[in-house]
């Protein structure tokens, strides 16, 4: 591999010849071999680029960088946001916790990169574009990495996971709608209780959604606020008069999102609450994901010999040594995406923890985290609505079977002959291996005909 010399202030490093990545990135890569390389998620590099573009705009407007600066930085994240450099981003995101040097990684790769578009050479000694001084130009990694965050954290929640739950629970509310007058038993501590309807089952799902929904829109406000203009420690030093308000205007043009400077840029540094709150949310909706997989699941087990009230789709084989077994792997995926999601949340909790004084030290780890959570449940949701939810068919035959097995509809009884009566027909039915019916004349409580006029499954699902 050919080799050309960087420097930075420790001194002269090797660089392979053909990378635009600098000095600092080198180093980096060389004493943080820890995991996969390139495990910064690429929605953080983009979002660099989206912040190191604004800069530039702001830093042209406030009269301290050139036109051709501008333009020359403008252009190559232009060109990172086109894919074009994907693989110019080699660290990994255990690194230092502020996140230094991959701000430096894209610094030096906006520099190296714009030396050859306005005709230099990579060994040049000279640059047009100083990753420091002119790149980086009124920012510090400090509030850079923290801003580079919530763009990407924004974005995806907007763009991919949000649509995605909506989609799954416009779903649900459409089978909701359909299987409303289609009766079943109830069950509570996984045992028969008095019946419900189907479509009352899966609107129970859709308001679960429609309240995690909520609340991961509702994050979406502190997750809004950016750190610019915070640079160091919040103070906003090395910055002109009115940098932070018209960087985040720029910001928020470029990425056509509702971006605002930070209320407090001591907040924005020292803590990632927002990251928190909103990955919260993300955790709430994996809860109830878990809970509404695990019921499709278990209402579908058997076919035969479980419940089975429902049907799902047949999708793939499913064993090695049973013909003709059938899994419900949708529901499985789903509930493994949420054991995963729930544990990202511990580790952004605990990460959240380390704003030790002026600045939080675990950004990379967050930022990775929370991206991966948001990707997951998003591609779950479509993945369970396309291949399960839509394709969902109730099985009438077991409804049916279930429902007239179930001794709880005595419970019908209760303001009729009193819950001891109602309890002594149940006991003697399950006693004997009869039906409440039965269990109801021979002890003498009702007559078959106020049994059939008081015990209608259909009238003992109420009007919600």
């Amino acid at each position: 591999m050919k080799y050309r010399i960087e420097k930075d202030t420790l001194g002269k490093v090797k660089v392979p010849a053909d990378k635009y990545w600098g000095a600092q990135t080198e180093r980096s890569r060389k004493n943080f071999k820890i995991g996969n390389e390139a495990s910064m998620p690429l929605e953080i590099i983009y979002a660099f680029a989206y912040l190191k573009k604004a800069a530039a705009y702001t830093n042209f407007d406030l009269g301290i960088l050139s036109l051709e600066k501008r333009d020359l930085i403008s252009k190559v994240c232009d060109e990172i946001l086109n894919g074009d450099h994907d693989n110019q981003f080699p660290l990994v995101i255990w690194q230092t916790g502020s996140g230094t040097q991959s701000n430096m990684n894209i610094n030096e790769v906006i520099s190296n990169r714009a030396q050859i578009i306005n005709g230099g050479s990579l060994d040049d000694k000279i640059k047009i574009i100083h990753p420091n001084d002119d790149v980086n130009k009124s920012q510090s990694s400090n509030d850079t990495f923290p801003t580079a965050m919530h763009i990407a954290a924004y974005k995806e929640l907007v763009e991919k996971t949000i649509p995605a739950l909506e989609k799954l629970k416009t779903s649900f509310d459409l089978k909701s709608k359909n299987f409303m007058d289609i009766v079943k038993i109830g069950r509570t501590h996984l045992m028969d209780a008095t019946p419900i309807t189907l479509g009352q089952v899966f609107s129970g799902y859709v308001s679960q959604l429609d309240h995690g929904l909520r609340a991961l829109k509702n994050s979406l406000i502190h997750l809004s606020e950016i750190a610019l203009g915070g640079t160091a420690v919040g103070t906003g030093i090395n910055t002109p008069k009115g940098y932070s308000t018209l960087v985040a205007k720029y910001i928020s043009e470029l990425t056509k999102m509702p971006f605002k400077t930070a209320e407090n840029k001591f907040e924005a540094l020292a803590a990632h609450d927002a990251i928190v709150e909103s990955h919260g949310s993300l955790k709430q909706l994996a809860v109830s994901l878990n809970k509404i997989a695990n019921d499709i699941r278990m209402l579908a087990s058997g076919p035969r010999s479980g419940i089975g009230e429902i049907i799902i789709p047949s999708n793939e084989p499913g064993s090695s040594i049973m013909p003709g077994k059938i899994n419900p792997t949708q529901c499985e995926a789903v509930t493994m995406v949420c054991a995963q999601v729930i544990g990202n949340d511990i580790a952004i909790s605990t990460g959240g923890m380390q704003g030790h004084f002026e600045l939080n030290v675990f950004k990379p780890m967050i930022a990775s985290n929370f991206l991966n959570s948001a990707r997951i449940i998003g591609d779950a949701c479509l993945s369970f609505e396309m291949n399960c939810i839509i394709g969902i068919e109730p099985n009438y035959v077991n409804l049916k079977r279930n429902l007239d097995n179930s001794l709880m509809l005595v419970t019908a009884l209760n303001n009729k002959i009193g819950y001891e009566k109602a309890a002594k027909i149940a006991k003697n039915a399950y006693t004997n291996g009869t039906t409440l019916k039965q269990e109801s004349i021979n002890l003498g409580y009702v007559t078959e005909e106020e049994f059939d006029e008081w015990v209608k499954p259909e009238d003992m699902c109420g009007r919600n």
